[in-house]
């Protein structure tokens, strides 16, 4: 059993070890605007080949490091009710769907992106016994089922702390900011989305509001630990995912 004060200073130290938000002129540096967001595009993960109508999100760097967690059994989904929030093209539905999920939700509030993330997974990982999917066009989890209960939860939000464009289309991606991920955490408290041991996985980096938004999830009853923390060269940007588990569940 944990002490809450042992909790407490485990959070804290957490809270110190991360780094400040990067300035305004490095975030524009490292998310300048994609010059095709509004045309097709293609992209390819693990042999597989994915078609994007214009608008929907081309996954970067962030979005990679989800993806090679789910595909390598880091984050575990087989046998278990999985939502993938932002799902955009759906790499992480399809590697679900291949892992043998119980339940896969492909939520994103764009109906483009939605339709593709079902077109994507019914070519790649097709109908599989034991496996229900459901794409679900959504503002996060406002109409998910209200009998919903998660055991997995993936996140790479657009909490990107600077507005890198006036494209809605990009700001969407990219640049909502920290109301965001407030969001998401209020409604899975709200909504008691989680079911027992039910896990939230979130990529946050230092373009956005880091450390309010880790702090955010504390005070909403979560408990943080890092499982991965990358950087590139060339550029200060630091990411990491974090494995959130409801306090509850840790004590």
């Amino acid at each position: 059993m944990s002490h809450p004060k042992a909790a407490e200073a485990e959070a804290r130290a957490l809270l110190d070890s991360l780094p400040d938000t990067l300035p305004r002129d490095e975030i524009l540096a490292i998310n300048g605007s994609p010059s095709d967001i509004h045309t097709p595009r293609t992209y390819t993960y693990n042999g597989w080949t994915f078609q994007l109508p214009p608008g929907v999100f081309k996954p970067g760097d962030t979005s990679r490091i989800v993806h090679d967690r789910l595909l390598d059994g880091t984050i575990r989904v087989e046998g278990r009710s999985y939502a993938a929030i932002g799902a955009g093209l759906g790499v992480e539905a399809v590697i679900a769907g291949v892992k043998g999920a119980r339940e896969v939700y492909a939520a994103d509030i764009h109906p483009d992106s939605v339709a593709t993330a079902a077109a994507h997974y019914e070519l790649l990982a097709g109908d599989r016994p034991g496996t229900v999917f459901r794409p679900l066009v959504s503002n996060l989890f406002e109409e998910f089922p209200a009998a919903t209960r998660l055991d997995v939860i993936t996140f790479n939000p657009p909490a990107v702390s600077t507005r890198t464009s006036d494209d809605p289309t990009v700001v969407r991606n990219v640049c909502v900011g920290f109301e965001i991920v407030a969001r998401f955490f209020d409604q899975i408290v709200d909504r008691d989305l989680l079911a027992p041991g039910g896990e939230v996985h979130l990529v946050v980096s230092n373009t956005s509001e880091l450390r309010n938004i880790v702090t955010y999830a504390i005070e909403a009853g979560f408990s943080p630990r890092i499982t991965h923390r990358q950087t590139w060269e060339g550029d200060n940007c630091q990411a990491y995912l974090f494995k959130l588990l409801r306090r509850d569940d840790t004590a």
